[in-house]
């Protein structure tokens, strides 16, 4: 049985990448995400260090594949894409774990975010424990329930 969803963008990606860059050098910079001035409300509680999740739109992807070379590199063996992280897949929904640098208004400064300018954002949650597996030790320095 197959169903579908529509989903409304809460903001989009800030950011200084318009095109295709490996995620590692995008991940070391800061990039913003603009949260619809009508759901601002729903950033209370936030505060810079806090680690958040980001769902967002791979907008920019034409074809979903079901086997792709890891990271693209083709020296690697073809994988089934959801044993990896790739953008080729058959729901475009990208997901990158980020810190909060700061909040201003509708504004989240972020630093980690693997997304290029004008992504459409899906969602936003904080990073928890209940993000591990029950059976993984949990890590140095986390985030918080909620």
């Amino acid at each position: 049985m197959r169903r579908e969803w529509t989903f409304r963008a809460i903001g989009q990606v800030r950011s200084r990448f318009t095109e295709g860059t490996a995620a590692d050098v995008m991940r070391e910079e800061e990039s913003e995400l603009v949260i619809d001035p009508e759901l601002v409300e729903g950033l209370e509680g936030l505060r810079p260090g806090d680690v958040l999740m980001v769902l967002y739109v791979l907008d920019r992807v034409t074809e979903p594949r079901l086997k792709v070379h890891p990271r693209g590199d083709p020296t690697q063996p073809m994988k089934g894409v959801f044993a990896t992280r790739s953008q080729y897949r058959p729901n475009p929904i990208g997901l990158t774990g980020v810190r909060v640098l700061a909040i201003e208004g509708n504004i989240v400064r972020v630093r980690g975010l693997d997304a290029l300018d004008g992504s459409p954002i899906l969602d936003l949650k904080i990073a928890s424990d209940l993000d591990r597996p029950p059976d993984m030790a949990p890590p140095q320095a986390g985030g918080r329930d909620g």
